[in-house]
């Protein structure tokens, strides 16, 4: 069984609508994460029984459960959408892992919330697979992340452009505390909401944060090091809307996400996405936006809210610095650099432009470099990165430089078969993205080769 905690579910019902999930028609499951199980410290004969398929599928609640869907706020692409919240997603509580933190433990696709706005609150098959399959792939490339636990066919269809077959993917989180769950409370003026929320959240990630300034300084520094891991991997998250920006560092609603093939640091896959927003390179320029509305939704818990605004102001902007450093650290070990510095980064910029002119493949040309194959366009810059590089330097850039990510076009595929019934696909691919830094041998080289042209993806859609 589970054994929960619900710590959350003990703060004032302002923050959440106690609700169990929606039961469906007939739950199977495609696939059970037993080593994030070993973690979290559940009973793996459990989750691969029967009774774990019921609750998986929010067909039963497991004693010690206390169902809610979390209330939240949020900016969207730029503007205040108001109350947003748990609009098909039931927390059925927490658990504490062998590493002594507390996880959150979700059902998404559960069912209709108050929250919902019109939707069904149902997820359909494909969604699922991809976040199951690119937030484990993330987690083993070694970038704080949600989860996933399991995942079950609901028996149902669910209405998108056509029908298409029902899912729920349990979803593991340090918490799925966001920027917009601060920012509600700040619009609605409940100061009260807002401290209890500050020292829950200080509490529960940062507990050596100093108030709502070292909670900030915590956030900031968190997103700081995530986007610059995000950058070395070539991932774009696609909607990075301040509801979808988790205070506990992780990257949380893998919606329209994707990772680049050519490079080009203008690219956008999300088909909502119609200004570039999110494009790859605005990432950390967005990060500091919502790190800014984070900083607002604060202010109300200072004394002196004028000097909070310059305070908070130089917080905020903290974050260049942090994200510079991060980010050369993350390509110079890319690059098999013993100790990149700041020096480093031209060289790293220089390189980018490079493959951005000659359309090279961000993940492959990294592979290419580590395993001693230049790339003929970038020969003469070759020469310089040759002379700053030392030592073991294949070995760190084996380290740092994934054979295999989870590419758009074979996800897509995977999909399509799962939605034909044929779960072998994704069975393969997921054994081959969680080990993600192996040599390339003959069953994992096939998922290392970039898109043919007919098989190039787009866009890729949110699963609502």
């Amino acid at each position: 069984m589970i054994a929960f905690d619900n710590s959350f579910a003990r703060l004032p019902e302002r923050f959440y609508t106690r609700l169990d999930p929606t039961p469906v028609a007939t739950a199977e499951t495609i696939v059970v994460n037993d080593a994030l199980a070993t973690a979290l410290g559940l009973d793996r004969d459990w989750l691969n029984g029967p009774q774990a398929v019921q609750v998986f599928a929010g067909n039963a609640v497991p004693d010690g459960a206390e169902p809610l869907a979390q209330l939240y706020g949020g900016h969207q692409f730029g503007s205040w959408s108001g109350q947003l919240g748990d609009g098909r997603a039931i927390l059925l509580g927490e658990v504490r892992a062998e590493d002594g933190a507390l996880r959150d433990i979700q059902l998404k696709g559960a069912g209709r919330t108050p929250y919902s706005r019109g939707g069904d609150g149902r997820a359909w098959l494909g969604p699922v697979l991809r976040e199951y399959l690119v937030s484990e792939a993330m987690h083993a490339m070694g970038v704080p992340t949600t989860r996933a636990l399991a995942a079950v066919t609901t028996g149902e269809q669910v209405a998108r452009e056509t029908l298409l077959p029902g899912a729920i993917l349990t979803r593991v989180a340090r918490s799925h505390i966001r920027v917009g769950t601060f920012q509600i409370h700040t619009a609605r003026q409940d100061v009260e909401a807002l401290r209890t929320l500050t020292d829950y959240t200080i509490a529960r990630h940062w507990p050596d944060a100093d108030g709502p300034a070292g909670l900030l300084d915590a956030v900031v520094a968190a997103q700081a090091e995530l986007i610059a891991q995000w950058m070395g991997l070539g991932f774009i998250h696609g909607v990075m809307n301040t509801d979808n920006c988790s205070l506990a560092g992780e990257t949380i609603d893998y919606g329209p996400c994707a990772f680049l093939d050519t490079y080009d640091p203008q690219k956008v896959f999300s088909s909502i996405d119609r200004m570039g927003r999110y494009a790859y390179a605005n990432q950390p320029g967005i990060a500091i936006w919502n790190l800014a509305q984070l900083a607002t939704a604060l202010i109300p818990l200072m004394p002196d809210e004028e000097a909070a605004v310059a305070d908070f102001t130089t917080r905020i902007n903290r974050f260049a610095d942090l994200y510079q450093a991060a980010w050369v650290r993350v390509f110079g070990a890319k690059l098999g650099l013993a100790d990149p510095t700041l020096e480093d980064a031209d060289l790293i910029q220089r390189l980018l432009t490079l493959m951005a002119g000659e359309a090279l493949d961000f993940t492959a040309t990294f592979t290419r470099l580590g395993m001693g194959e230049m790339p003929p366009a970038l020969s003469a810059w070759a020469a310089e990165w040759q002379r700053r590089r030392a030592g073991d330097w294949t070995d760190r850039m084996a380290r740092a430089n994934p054979t295999v990510i989870p590419r758009n076009h074979r996800v897509e595929a995977v999909i399509a078969a799962a939605t034909r019934g044929d779960f072998a696909p994704f069975h393969e691919m997921l054994k081959i993205a969680t080990r993600p830094f192996d040599p390339l041998d003959e069953t994992r080289a096939p998922y290392a080769l970039p898109p043919e042209p007919t098989e190039v993806v787009r866009q890729t859609f949110c699963g609502t």
